[in-house]
């Protein structure tokens, strides 16, 4: 019993040795090949599938973009406006316009809900952090809004000192009022016609404005005045697109450098001012 025992013991020994042998001298199984990833498509190769360009801007903004009834219809219309136009005409797509919050573009374009935003933007440092700019195209000096009968009193930055200002959330001139007017208070809100109505209706003392936009809308409204108060030139404005494009960039730039040598842009501004003027 115990021969019989050590037998099948010896049996199963050399059983197991033979399948360790076996395993050990198997060839590996050859891994399968991944496949070859897609090539992902350049933006400006997105943009052509789409057969559209969006941009993101903040129509409240005149000359540079702004709201306007033409022949019974609301458009979005400004310099800004046909500097975009420009740009999809030479990428050969449609424009599509997003009217949105000023101070909610960039977050629209880093998550690419727009592919560019054209909307009178400096490139400020902090910008440049999240997005890239193009080549600047257009540069202004600051002013003050205020009511007319205030023209006589709002006559230097000193003046300002103590009152209510207003600007728009997220811009230079929120900026420029919190540092260089010493007011009492400053009312940032995102939209510049709601600034407006807070002038009219004395809930502010005056507003910081680029000068055509100031302007822009002493002109269409005989109770506002651009006072004599100058805050220095802006930076100059950009064209602003997500990282990572750097070919729709170039493209871009490219439009730009075009139109600024050929005097389009001027051409446009001239334009957009006398179209913002006329009731």
């Amino acid at each position: 019993m115990k021969n019989n025992v050590k037998k099948v013991l010896s049996i199963m020994l050399v059983l197991s040795m033979l399948l360790t042998l076996a395993a050990c001298g198997a060839k590996p199984t050859p891994e399968v090949a991944a496949p070859e990833e897609q090539k992902v498509a350049s933006k400006i190769e997105q943009i052509k599938a789409k057969g559209k360009i969006v941009l993101g801007t903040s129509a409240d903004y005149p000359p540079y973009e702004f709201h306007k009834a033409i022949n019974g219809k609301d458009e979005i219309v400004g310099f800004d406006i046909e500097i975009a136009k420009m740009i999809a005409k030479d990428l050969g797509v449609g424009l599509e316009i997003k009217d949105m919050k000023f101070d909610g573009l960039l977050a629209a374009l880093v998550v690419d809900d727009i592919d560019f935003i054209v909307a009178g933007m400096v490139p400020k440092e902090e910008r440049k952090q999240s997005v890239d700019f193009s080549i600047q195209y257009y540069q202004a000096d600051q002013n003050v809004l205020i009511r007319t009968e205030d023209a006589e009193k709002i006559t230097s930055i000193e003046a300002l000192k103590g009152l209510k200002v207003g600007a728009q959330k997220s811009t230079v001139q929120e900026d420029l009022a919190k540092e260089k007017t010493e007011a009492a208070e400053v009312k940032s809100l995102s939209k510049i016609t709601d600034l407006v109505l807070e002038l009219q209706n004395g809930k502010v003392d005056a507003v910081v404005l680029v000068g055509p936009v100031a302007n822009a809308y002493a002109k269409q409204n005989p109770k506002l005045a651009v006072s004599g108060i100058s805050l220095g030139a802006e930076e100059g404005v950009a064209i602003a697109v997500n990282k990572g494009t750097a070919d729709l960039l170039e493209a871009i730039n490219k439009s730009l450098d075009t139109m600024i040598k050929a005097g389009t842009i001027d051409k446009f501004i001239e334009e957009a001012t006398l179209l913002s003027e006329q009731e």
